[in-house]
């Protein structure tokens, strides 16, 4: 079994890691470092072609986002990540399930700057939230296309001022179809290329 099939057998059901329990986290963490050391693309962010697109994310430790599955009636549904290389730019959107025609999302953009051959600076700039149906939220490639055409969405549509929402992400493996990346809040990220997002 490669490293890559490991890691990928490791989170298999673990749904983004919210039912990985400790031991499960130990086995993922070793098959993620494991990876991380064999990545064929040492200069990420001058891989464009790699890095561009639509990506869906597998594994995380991030306490936001898992935070997220912990609404009474609903449930977290895909994440999907969108990495725009020409404008620089980040969409983050979660999906979230639940109850029939209640079905919502939340989409966070965010300017990157590349700082090293591996990591970014990560500037939030923009936060949306709302009822998929009430947007006509179809996937997430849509409704980038949407906010990229400088669409507004009332009534929670609002801009990220804080200085405090920034960070910096690491990309500490990159291939055709995966990505590992570290955030600078210790959180672990792994997902998969998805041209159907």
């Amino acid at each position: 079994m490669t490293q890559k099939a490991k890691l990928l057998s490791a989170i298999a059901g673990k749904n983004r890691g919210l039912l990985a329990r400790e031991l499960d986290k130990v086995e993922i963490l070793g098959a993620i470092a494991e990876l991380e050391d064999l990545n064929p693309t040492p200069k990420p962010l001058e891989a464009t072609s790699l890095l561009d697109g639509n990506w869906r994310l597998l594994y995380t430790t991030s306490k936001e986002l898992l935070g997220l599955d912990r609404f009474p009636l609903f449930q977290l549904g895909q994440i999907h990540q969108c990495i725009r290389t020409e404008t620089k730019r980040i969409y983050n959107i979660a999906e979230v399930v639940g109850v029939p025609f209640l079905e919502g999302f939340i989409c966070v953009s965010a300017l990157f700057e590349p700082i090293s051959e591996r990591r970014v600076n990560v500037k939030f700039e923009r936060l949306v939230v709302g009822l998929q149906r009430l947007v006509s939220y179809k996937s997430s490639q849509d409704f980038i296309k949407q906010l990229e055409a400088g669409k507004r969405f009332f009534p929670t549509d609002l801009s990220i001022e804080n200085r405090d929402r920034q960070g910096w992400l690491d990309i500490t493996y990159l291939d055709e179809n995966l990505r590992i990346g570290r955030g600078n809040e210790g959180s672990i990220f792994v997902l998969t290329r998805d041209d159907q997002g």
